[in-house]
């Protein structure tokens, strides 16, 4: 018997333990190389786990498993060769014998007991089947693809026997009054979410963070917007939003206040002589900042189509790790959600963040007259040991000045 044993790999310095997501392959079932086995979701990303060898394998770690970095997570026996016919997702099942009696008393639960194999999986999915309603008949109580099979013709049938019950039934009811649910639900954090909450904490309690709030107009921001939208998409293919136009505000001003895009280390002050600012995006799984570099040599359309392609990927779980890496400065956009005001935690080591609400038509005092104009709150978060309480201000001032008169970013004033 030849056995390799597959370890978590290395993935990133700052990255020193990893939780098994899920299993891909079966307990027992045989692997080709480099086939993926299981998914390790770290503090940043998702990464599939490829097979270093062919052969059976074998499970050592669990799911929901906190592994650490060259932890021990599966062996793969060498020795076994492929089973005939290739492909199929389960051990192939002996001829038809007939069971042993003892066979029957042995059997044992493992972690393959009410586990469907990938196939029978698929089919459970597709037919909206809970594993709950499907007794497996494979080994060590593995559900199969004929187990399944079963279940759907059992489910068909369901419908008309319920019905018939319910007929039998329906003289004898009883109006019995419902009972208010008291039942309690508990499920593990997922790793991205703890490290949000560890890092959120962190913020809270490591920096000395103040906000100030201001409010602009963006009349002017959405005139452009309405007029050159057309001429824009037609030219690059993606549209005008608000984020690009507020990341180029942002970036014009950090280069003129290099305080408010510096970073503490310790007794020091790193200043950064670019503007690397991160986009939150909602995934299903929390809330990740990758940076779009470079924001203040950028064009809006290639900071467009970057929060783009960033967001695609981000909701498809497939960031790298360079691309979640860095950034000087964070932008955060809950008006979508519809927050009307709200105070964003920032984002370390960054000394600071942007947070952007709704846009509401409310009556404003223009020139003495009372006029409805589209206001945003506007608010920036900051260590107050980086950032004085008057650099905030003007920061602020600074950014609400461009974005009302956006003709000033064109000529870079």
């Amino acid at each position: 018997m030849s056995i390799i044993e597959m370890r978590v790999p290395t993935i990133g310095e700052s990255i020193t333990e990893v939780t098994l997501s899920q299993w891909l392959k079966g307990d027992g079932e045989y692997v080709k190389i480099d086939e993926a086995i299981c998914e390790f979701e770290s503090d940043k990303a998702t990464l599939e786990f490829p097979a270093e060898a062919a052969g059976k394998l074998i499970y050592v770690a669990n799911e929901d498993d906190d592994l650490e970095i060259g932890a021990l997570v599966a062996k793969i026996d060498t020795s076994v060769a492929a089973p005939a016919g290739g492909g199929d997702d389960s051990p192939a099942p002996a001829k038809e014998a007939a069971p042993e009696p003892v066979a029957a008393t042995e059997s044992k639960t493992t972690y393959a007991s009410g586990h469907p194999s990938p196939a029978a999986a698929k089919m459970m999915r597709e037919n909206d089947i809970s594993a709950a309603n499907v007794s497996g008949s494979g080994k060590d109580g593995r559900i199969t693809k004929e187990d399944v099979s079963q279940a759907i013709s059992n489910k068909a049938a369901a419908p008309a026997s319920n019905g018939k019950a319910k007929e039998a039934a329906a003289p004898v009811s009883v109006s019995v009054p419902t009972a208010f649910s008291r039942s309690t639900s508990s499920s593990k954090m997922s790793r991205m979410r703890r490290t949000i909450a560890k890092r959120l904490v962190s913020a809270k309690n490591n920096t000395a963070m103040l906000t100030t709030f201001n409010e602009v107009d963006l009349t002017e921001v959405m005139a452009v917007r309405k007029k050159y939208q057309e001429e824009f998409v037609k030219k690059y293919g993606v549209k005008l939003g608000f984020m690009s136009l507020f990341a180029k505000a942002c970036a014009h001003v950090l280069m003129e206040m290099p305080d408010v895009n510096a970073k503490l280390d310790g007794d020091h002050l790193i200043h950064h002589d670019y503007v690397d600012i991160s986009v939150a995006i909602s995934t299903p799984t929390g809330l990740v900042v990758p940076p779009v570099k470079n924001v203040e040599s950028m064009g809006y359309h290639e900071i467009e189509l970057a929060i783009k392609a960033l967001a695609v990927k981000a909701r498809e779980g497939s960031l790298t790790l360079d691309e979640m890496s860095g950034g000087t400065f964070t932008i955060t956009n809950g008006g979508v959600f519809g927050s009307m005001m709200s105070t964003p935690i920032i984002n370390e080591p960054q000394s600071a963040i942007l947070g952007m609400h709704t846009i509401q038509q409310r009556p404003m005092a223009i020139n003495g007259e009372v006029k409805i104009r589209p206001m945003m709150y506007l608010a920036l978060s900051y260590d107050h040991r980086v950032i004085d309480g008057s650099t905030s201000v003007t920061f602020l001032v600074k950014v609400k000045q461009l974005l009302e008169d956006p003709v000033k970013l064109l000529f870079n004033i």
